[in-house]
Formats: structure tokens, C-alpha cells, sequence
């Protein structure tokens, strides 16, 4: 299963998903099928003693068979009544089942994506492909279930009807169901790309939207609050002209509907009349041919309708069957390896990184080991690949030449829980989510208890604001941790790493948001809680790291010098640089 490509008008991927998903509905299909069948039986058979009623009962004056016909009639249209509410109940709960699965095998996809297919589908686009895109499907799911199921019965059935009562005058369906038929399909081939461009357009929108509320204080801190007005209208615009130019089309089909509708009710009447005229039909098998050759036409116009639903479920298929079909490029080892001994040894040998395309690598040939019980410290300029470094270590990129080991052993090679347990991760953008403090803290570990996160709130720094907190551990953190600043954000993140108590602290640059003298008071509690433990530190500020067992000091990818800070004041003119673009010549010695 692949993706389709843009100018392909194809099918096969959205029965794949239909078929997967709704094998696992087997019972509740078949017995929309039943009842759909039995409604429509139903419903076919009304016509035909309404034309006795009137051919034997009415035009003969007989009352009793008016009554006890009437009686068949008011029972059989309960009979369809019922069976239409059992067969429209079960058609929803699976169509909504059917979305519901869908999702949760998009969103457990994207779970496993490394950073590379994250950044290449971005978030705004695997929102709407995960939201709207399966919306689309579930609606052409549940329109099948419940009109289209019965569409086909009701126009096969409306034939042989029609033919048993008069086979001259069925003849006019040769004409108005060939020609109401090709009218859609012109409609429905011209809808296809409209809703491919809305779909595009859809991304857009939420691209723009998502960033202007994420980044609403920069817009206003450069006053440009009109430019993002106008960006937004302009791809608001595009999403109305396609969706009006849609819309016009969609619009059309009713009225062309109704057109052949009523002229194929005036040819029925026209010829129809003629022949009773003639003596070669009754008036009763006039009143039924009529009644079935609007149930034909309905039964047209309900698949019309879903074939208006069928092409934006087909591309919405192929968008969310590119996002199943891509393999994340860090994937679960077939034959995983657990280490001999756990003591968190962190190594790289001759490691190298380059971005999908890109023409040279971030990181060359780095050679580093990390122990427990010691600070490795990684700095550099800006660009000069360290964050890179550091998600090399837990895998969530893989490098692209040499290894990464934990305990000597690939972690390539190890069951990815058991790898990202080694890790307490404190990443440069430190994430909370919506929930409470005790919560967020709980990601590290499940089970600690309460003391447990006073002790690490304590050692990041945070217990004082915690506290001064309404609800304490279980004040609440809004989305996207707006309630708390900067600062806190990264104790709390730092906290979190604590809790878990792993074999390896990985800290991406997690002090930039703190203060001297609360940065010096967080490493010195950190000291004995990291005494056994692995820890790497990536940072930009000299003070953070001077006091580091190793500093490894990167310059455009490359290991230009290691040591201690002494040591490299002396020999890294790279790393002196950076040493004196923040401190004095005293300070720094």
C-alpha cells in the first residue's frame, strides 16, 4: 500500500484502509446488511399493493379489500421502519469504530516517527491528516453503510418491479438512468482535484494559524500583527475559492437531479396515460410504475451523494496512507540485545551525521566516552552540532556512519525500552504537558511517591514556587506550560529527568533559562544525586560546564579539542574564544 500519486484518480488505497479496518466488523455489517435488505423488500413491495388497492378495491368498490390491503400496508411500513432504525443504529457505531481505529493506527504511527518524518510531515499537517482526513473517510463509511447499501437493492429491485407491471413502459430507464448516471460522473471527475487542493489548502490554514498562536508575543513584540493578518487571509482565501468552486459544482448535481427527475415523471404520465388510455394498462400500474421509477432515481440520487463524499475520502486516504506506509527511519531491532552489565557507558566511534538531503554532515567522525560518576560537557558555537550529539546517544536519530554504544553494545542492536530506560532526557525546549505538577513529574517514573517528587523538586530548584503554587504537586499546568515561565519550565523538566533516576542524565542545554546563582545551586544538589550516574551536558555558558570532569569542544561538526577547562584555556584556541566572549581573563582563570 503506497501512495497515490497527485494527478492519480485511483481507488485501491481507500479500500485497502476500508478493508483492513472493517474486517474486524464482520457482524455488525452483516446485519446492516440484513435489515437494509429486508427495509428495501419492503419498501418495493408498498407500490405494488397500493396498485392493487386502487385496481381491485377502489375501482371495484370493494371496501374490505381497501381495509385489509391498507392493514398489509401499515404493517409492513412498521416492518421497514424498524428495520431501517436497527440497519442506521449499527451502520453509525461501526462507521464510528471504523474512525476511531483509523486514528489510533495514525497516532500509534506517528509515535514511532524519528525526528526526520516528523519534520518532513510537520505537525500541522499530521494533525489534519489524523483529524479531518479520517473524518472524511468515516463519512463516506457511514453514508455507505446507510444509503448506499440499499441504493443498489432499491434499483434492482425497482426494475424487476417496474417490468412486472408494465415492460413497455420500463423502457424509458434504458434512457433516464444511462443519462442521469454519466451527468454525475462528469460532476464527479471535476470534484476529484478540487478536493485534493482543499485538502492542501486545509494544511496551510493550520500551518499559519498554529504558529501565529505559538508565536503570538513575537508578532506582537515586531508589530506584525497586519502582515499575519494578511498572510492568513491570503490562505484563507485559497481555501474559499476552492471550497466555493466545489461547492458550485456539488450545487449543480441537485438541480440536474431533479431536472431528469421530473421530466422522466412527465414521460411516465405522458406514455403511461396513453396506454391506459388504449386499455393496455391500469391506472393502479400507472401509480406503481411511477412510484418506482422515483425509488430508481432516489436510489441514484443516495449514491450520488456518496460518490459527492467518495473523492475527498480519496485523498484523504492516500494522505493518511502516505503517513502509515512511511517506515521511521529508527526502528526496534528484529533480534534485540540486552547489555551483560547495566552501568550507563556511554561511547562513539568515528560517529558522523547527515540530514536527508543535505550536501554535508553536521557531525564528523566523533570519537567520545562517557562514564558513570563523571560530567562530559559538550560545547560549542551555534550550529556546531551538539544537539545532534545528544540525540544520537538514545536514539532518536541514528547516525549515519560509526557507532553509538551503551555498555559496548549498539544501540542499534537494543530493545528501544529498555534504551530510552537508561535515559533521564532534559531537552533544550523543555516540553510539560497539560495536566498537574505530579503529573508531568510521574512521566520519569509511575510509581514515585510524593516524597520522592518533593526530593526532586527540591534538587532542581523548584519546591519554592511549587509550593507558593494553588494546589501544590497538583497544581494544574495549562497547554503548552503558559502558567509557568521559562525558568520553572526547565526546574520542572529537570525534576522529571530526577525522578526517573536513570543510568545516564542527558541535559541539552537545560540551564540557559536560569540565573547564575540558581544554575550553581541546582548543580551543586545535582552533584550527589549524579554521583553514580553518566552525565552529559551540552551548554552554551562557560560557568555551567568549567567544572566538568571532560569538556569536548565542537566546531562545525568536529571534535577541535577536549579536556579539562584549565587544559583547554591553554591548548583549544576554539574554546577559549568562547570562554572569553563571556568571562574576563581573571574570571575565566
Amino acid at each position: 500500500m503506497g501512495y497515490v500519486g497527485a494527478e492519480d484518480y485511483r481507488v485501491p488505497v481507500l479500500s485497502a484502509i476500508l478493508r483492513r479496518h472493517l474486517a474486524r466488523h464482520r457482524g455488525p455489517l452483516v446485519l446492516v446488511l440484513i435489515f437494509q435488505t429486508v427495509q428495501v423488500l419492503a419498501n418495493l413491495y408498498l407500490p405494488t399493493l397500493n396498485a392493487d388497492v386502487i385496481d381491485r378495491g377502489i375501482a371495484q368498490g370493494d371496501t374490505g379489500y381497501v381495509m385489509r390491503t391498507g392493514g398489509w400496508m401499515l404493517a409492513i411500513t412498521v416492518v421497514q421502519i424498524l428495520a431501517n432504525l436497527v440497519a442506521i443504529y449499527y451502520g453509525a457505531r461501526t462507521a464510528m469504530r471504523f474512525g476511531r481505529d483509523l486514528r489510533a493506527e495514525i497516532f500509534s504511527t506517528v509515535e514511532e516517527f524519528a525526528a526526520e518524518e516528523l519534520g518532513r510531515f510537520g505537525a500541522p499537517s499530521l494533525i489534519t491528516r489524523t483529524t479531518n482526513d479520517v473524518q472524511q473517510i468515516q463519512m463516506l463509511v457511514f453514508m455507505t453503510l446507510v444509503m448506499m447499501v440499499s441504493a443498489p437493492i432499491t434499483a434492482v429491485g425497482g426494475v424487476v418491479m417496474a417490468l412486472r407491471h408494465d415492460v413497455a413502459l420500463s423502457g424509458l430507464l434504458l434512457v433516464v438512468v444511462p443519462v442521469l448516471v454519466g451527468c454525475l460522473g462528469l460532476i464527479i471527475v471535476r470534484l476529484h482535484p478540487l478536493f485534493r487542493r482543499m485538502q492542501v489548502q486545509v494544511d496551510g490554514v493550520n500551518q499559519i494559524l498554529r504558529e501565529q498562536i505559538t508565536g503570538v508575543r513575537v508578532i506582537r513584540a515586531f508589530v506584525k500583527d497586519q502582515a499575519e493578518q494578511e498572510r492568513f487571509a491570503v490562505a484563507n482565501d485559497e481555501l474559499r475559492d476552492v471550497a466555493v468552486t466545489a461547492g458550485r459544482l456539488m450545487t449543480s448535481m441537485f438541480p440536474l437531479i431533479m431536472l431528469i427527475m421530473n421530466v422522466s415523471t412527465v414521460a411516465v404520465i405522458w406514455f403511461g396515460g396513453l396506454r391506459v388510455d388504449s386499455g393496455d394498462m391500469q391506472v393502479g400500474d400507472l401509480v406503481a410504475m411511477m412510484t418506482y421509477l422515483m425509488q430508481i432515481l432516489m436510489s441514484v440520487l443516495m449514491a450520488s451523494m456518496m460518490f459527492m463524499v467518495l473523492p475527498r475520502a480519496q485523498v484523504s486516504a492516500e494522505r493518511i496512507s502516505e503517513v502509515l506506509s512511511t517506515q521511521p527511519t529508527v526502528r526496534a531491532p528484529a533480534e534485540a540485545v540486552r547489555p551483560v552489565e547495566r552501568r550507563g557507558v556511554v561511547e562513539l566511534r568515528g560517529v558522523s551525521f547527515t540530514f536527508p538531503g543535505a550536501d554535508d554532515p553536521v557531525l564528523r567522525d566523533i570519537d567520545l566516552v562517557a562514564r558513570p560518576g563523571r560530567t562530559t560537557a559538550i560545547i560549542g558555537s551555534t550550529g556546531s552540532g551538539k544537539t545532534t550529539l545528544v540525540n544520537l546517544i538514545p536514539r532518536l536519530m541514528d547516525a549515519t556512519a560509526g557507532q553509538v554504544l551503551i555498555d559496548g553494545v549498539d544501540v542499534r542492536n537494543l530493545d528501544l525500552d529498555a534504551l530510552w530506560e537508561c535515559f533521564g532526557l532534559v531537552p533544550q525546549r523543555p516540553y510539560l504537558f497539560t495536566g498537574t505538577v505530579a503529573s508531568n513529574l510521574r512521566l520519569g517514573r509511575e510509581d514515585a511517591t510524593e516524597d520522592e517528587l518533593w526530593a526532586a523538586l527540591e534538587i532542581a530548584q523548584a519546591r519554592e514556587f511549587v509550593e507558593a503554587m494553588e494546589g501544590g504537586l497538583d497544581a494544574p499546568i495549562t497547554q503548552g506550560a503558559t502558567n509557568v515561565s521559562g525558568g520553572q519550565r526547565q526546574r520542572l523538566a529537570i525534576a522529571r529527568a530526577v525522578v526517573r533516576r536513570p543510568l545516564v542524565y542527558l541535559f541539552d542545554d537545560s540551564f540557559s533559562a536560569l540565573d547564575y546563582a540558581t544554575d550553581a545551586a541546582l548543580r551543586t544538589a545535582l552533584r550527589p544525586t549524579t554521583r553514580e550516574s553518566t552525565v552529559v551536558v551540552v551548554a552554551q555558558r562557560v560557568n555551567t560546564i568549567r567544572d566538568a570532569d571532560e569538556i569536548v569542544v565542537l566546531d562545525e561538526g568536529a571534535v577541535v579539542g577536549r579536556g579539562r577547562h584549565g587544559e583547554l584555556m591553554q591548548t583549544c584556541e576554539t574554546y577559549r574564544e568562547i570562554v572569553l566572549s563571556q568571562l574576563s581573563e581573571e574570571e575565566a582563570a
